[in-house]
């Protein structure tokens, strides 16, 4: 089983953190599916040090979600420190991540984020203080390297082991990518060959038998899923059920999908309000949407709901009619 610092898991299986995604309401969902681990999005030192009003909401944690990684991200020692020990002592996470993977522009401007890859040095100043500064176990999720001619993985992840890191999740992809291209698992298993800490992997993990592959490809401890639980958590369950039996679980039916999606949407009315959790649940639905047949108007009508009623009756209109016409198909 996966164990990082005094923190074990039921298993090898991780919700990655994804900004604008990993609310409470998002990872409780992942959680009830099985995640051995879930990471919150990331938050700015900067913000938590101003307690700034939406940055603390965002510090929210329901109990069910534990073990948490709550991850944080800034360029400067002494705000990521002074930030780091908020979060170590008014937060119920379990574990305190440091963001050095975020390609984003606005990220990298502020000297955060992927910006750290061209400097294991940095890495271990930051990392270091960081350590000494807090209780709870600290992590550090990265990308490979900046770009393919600066490649730094192995010096980073050592960089952070000697720092007193407690693990690291390595993306297969360097910051010039983005999201494009392919994660390279090579370098993934590098790193886990290169340090005794806990490894996790990330990157291009879409079905349950490509995280069986990682695991046994590169050795690591632990595989990190991130786009292919959007609108599918089920991905999260299929994943943990064939890693411990082998066995390869049904896919949900399209009316299961639909009241996980409405169950998502009520846990989000909740955390924020309806107004605001309707319009910042029209990507979510469409995740949910996606591979339904017949679901074209569904997903062209989700965009112009306002109230939870509005997305209900869309939604099982539409469950009613596919299901309708199976059931024409099968009596024919």
């Amino acid at each position: 089983m996966l164990k990082i610092g005094n923190v074990e898991m039921n298993n090898q299986v991780v919700l990655a953190p994804m900004a604008g995604v990993c609310n409470s309401a998002f990872r409780l969902t992942v959680k009830e599916f099985g995640a051995g681990l879930v990471c919150a999005e990331m938050v700015s030192d900067k913000a938590i040090n101003l307690k700034n009003e939406k940055t603390m909401n965002m510090l929210y944690i329901d109990e069910r979600e534990n073990p948490l990684s709550l991850q944080i991200f800034g360029g400067e020692k002494e705000s990521l420190v002074q930030a780091a020990k908020f979060v170590d002592k008014n937060t119920n996470a379990d574990i305190i991540d440091i963001n050095m993977g975020c390609p984003v522009s606005k990220i990298i401007r502020c000297e955060a984020g992927a910006r750290w890859l061209l400097d294991p040095n940095k890495i271990y100043d930051m990392v270091s203080a960081v350590v000494d500064a807090v209780d709870k176990p600290v992590t550090v999720k990265m990308r490979i390297g900046w770009d393919d001619e600066h490649i730094f993985a192995v010096k980073n992840a050592q960089a952070v082991e000697r720092a007193g890191g407690s693990a690291v999740a390595i993306h297969g992809r360097t910051r010039l990518q983005m999201y494009e291209g392919k994660a390279n698992w090579d370098i993934i298993r590098e790193v886990k060959n290169s340090v005794n800490i806990p490894i996790i992997g990330n990157g291009d993990v879409e079905t349950p038998q490509d995280a069986k592959r990682m695991l046994e490809e590169t050795g690591v401890d632990g595989v990190m899923i991130g786009r292919a639980a959007l609108g599918n958590p089920w991905m999260i369950y299929r994943t943990v059920k064939y890693l411990e039996t082998g066995q390869l679980m049904d896919e949900p039916g399209v009316r299961e999908k639909m009241d996980v999606c409405v169950l998502h949407m009520d846990r989000l009315i909740a955390l924020k309000n309806e107004n605001i959790a309707v319009r910042e649940m029209r990507k979510h639905a469409a995740w949910y949407l996606k591979g339904v047949r017949g679901n074209a108007k569904a997903r062209k009508g989700i965009n112009e709901c306002n109230t939870r009623e509005d997305v209900v009756t869309l939604l099982y209109d539409m469950v009613e009619e596919i299901e309708a016409k199976e059931s024409t198909i099968q009596m024919a």
